[in-house]
């Protein structure tokens, strides 16, 4: 089993200090910076746009992960490109033509993910998950950080990567949502490979070694 991979997510970080947050996680064992794009529209928050995006590139050495979570993300794939992400994220349930979304994704040179509310099938992604870097499973109903874990998701990753090696794809799992030490273990036992974690980073007393930890508890 491959080694886990935490992508710490800067909605929770303390953007009075942003630049110190962001060199904290430069400065970890974290591997990525995970990004959340709210509209407001899609889900019933706003999180940050472009400026804060291209902001945060201008500190990150680590991959962006970025994750959108706002209607018609089509219009935006160029734009997040050349703002620097290294993967970017839709979501299911906002693309009508996920084939072709996916496809402009990986035209601009990003690794193209797909995200899944807590009550979308990974059925649904049978005929297209050949075409598919990276699947985010929402652990936590989308749209504010800090809620408990939802206790289906371990079912669900299962399921995706029996689906996964079935169709001999490459894809990821990657989870969001809830993830402590506690449940880090059980996730990557079950097939995750990514997990992103906010609050329990940068609400801990020493986020460092909390990421640390996380590693460590997949290990």
């Amino acid at each position: 089993m491959s080694k886990i991979k935490i992508a710490p997510s800067l909605l929770a970080a303390d953007f009075g200090n942003l630049q110190r947050d962001i060199e904290m996680v430069e400065n970890s064992t974290a591997d990525w910076h995970h990004i959340d794009v709210m509209d407001g529209v899609f889900v019933p928050n706003i999180s940050y746009g472009m400026p804060v995006v291209k902001t945060i590139n201008t500190h990150a050495k680590k991959p962006l992960d970025v994750h959108l979570m706002i209607v018609d993300p089509d219009r935006y794939i160029k734009t997040f490109a050349d703002l620097g992400a290294a993967n970017l994220t839709v979501h299911y349930e906002a693309c009508t033509h996920l084939h072709r979304t996916l496809q402009a994704i990986k035209a601009e040179g990003m690794k193209a993910g797909v995200a899944l509310n807590p009550h979308t099938n990974i059925n649904l992604l049978e005929d297209i998950i050949n075409d598919i870097d990276i699947v985010l499973i929402m652990s936590v109903n989308p749209g504010f950080g800090g809620q408990s874990f939802i206790e289906n998701t371990y079912t669900k990753v299962k399921a995706l990567k029996a689906l996964i090696q079935k169709k001999g794809a490459n894809t990821i799992i990657e989870i969001d949502g809830g993830v402590t030490a506690s449940n880090a273990k059980a996730l990557h036992d079950a097939g995750a490979d990514v997990l992103v974690a906010g609050s329990f980073v940068f609400n801990s007393e020493n986020p460092t070694q909390t990421i640390k930890e996380l590693k460590e508890a997949t290990a």
